[in-house]
């Protein structure tokens, strides 16, 4: 049965399902459905065996190159075996992070869980209370034991900015370097996550009630639509969330540490501060010089 030869492992909230999917695109590479296997962290996924991840690539065809794409494995403390896990079953995977700015993928991450309704108070109390949302955004962290377990030329650090500003170029340095033999095209036709979605707020019932096609029939029909304004007003995060001064400058200096320790790897200055310029031109290679 076969295995895959690169997985995505995250970080959440950094474009890992536009580059899943367009990398499914691609003539010879196949990615599993769904998207998110989970199967190395979750333990009830993991207790599934091997048998059952290895069908999720029961479509590829001969020769294909086979990934999948799973955030929580990049999600420590939370899943404390996954890299152990992973390192034994899979010892030469090719792994690909892809990173953002860490406020902005700090937020994008509180927002998401917000409109799951897993965080009930605004931005600034939920750092306080969640702190996977600090810790997601620790990308030398997280890093750490995959470089000890895989060493540095298993690993492809991608920065989400450098994707947006440059598909094409991010898009065939992740085919170089998974082994990818052919010619990739970025397919700008691909409809992009749905960002404005992720600040509506869900509930029980709600994909019955709001998204079901009878119900939205029903709702049209029978229900005025300032009325249905309004329940969708009430529904939706109107601004998107602020973080005050107090909690911004603990967060720059956090990560700002984190970012030391990663750019040392990266060979690159890098800091809250200049993020986004220096992630938007640079295609950086791990030199931590850590080895198997």
């Amino acid at each position: 049965m076969a295995k895959p030869d690169f997985i995505i492992i995250g970080a959440m909230k950094c474009a890992t399902s536009t580059l899943h999917g367009q990398l499914a695109q691609q003539a010879g590479i196949f990615m599993t459905t769904p998207k998110e296997p989970n199967f190395f962290s979750d333990d009830e996924h993991y207790q599934r065996g091997f048998a059952w991840y290895e069908s999720l690539f029961d479509g590829a065809n001969p020769g294909d190159l086979c990934g999948e794409s799973s955030t929580h494995y990049t999600k420590l403390p939370d899943y404390p075996y996954c890299v152990e896990r992973l390192a034994a079953y899979l010892p030469n995977v090719k792994l690909i992070y892809v990173m953002r700015h860490p406020i902005d993928r700090l937020v994008s991450h509180y927002i998401h869980q917000w409109s799951q309704s897993q965080f009930t108070g605004d931005i600034n109390y939920c750092v306080d209370h969640y702190p996977e949302l600090i810790a997601y955004s620790c990308y030398a962290k997280q890093l750490k034991p995959y470089l000890e377990a895989f060493g540095s030329d298993a690993i492809l650090p991608v920065f989400f900015e450098a994707i947006k500003a440059n598909p094409e170029q991010q898009l065939s340095r992740i085919a170089q370097f998974i082994g990818y033999q052919h010619e990739v095209v970025w397919q700008h036709n691909l409809a992009p996550e749905n960002i404005s979605q992720e600040r509506i707020r869900k509930f029980p019932g709600y994909q019955w009630l709001i998204e079901s096609k009878l119900m939205s029939t029903l709702r049209r029909a029978l229900v005025p639509e300032s009325i249905r304004d309004k329940v969708k007003k009430n529904l939706t995060m109107q601004q998107r969330p602020e973080l005050d001064s107090a909690h911004l400058a603990r967060l720059t200096q956090c990560f700002n540490e984190d970012l030391l320790q990663l750019g040392d790897w990266l060979d690159l200055e890098i800091n809250c501060a200049n993020f986004q310029v220096v992630a938007q031109f640079d295609s950086p290679r791990l030199i931590s010089g850590y080895q198997r």
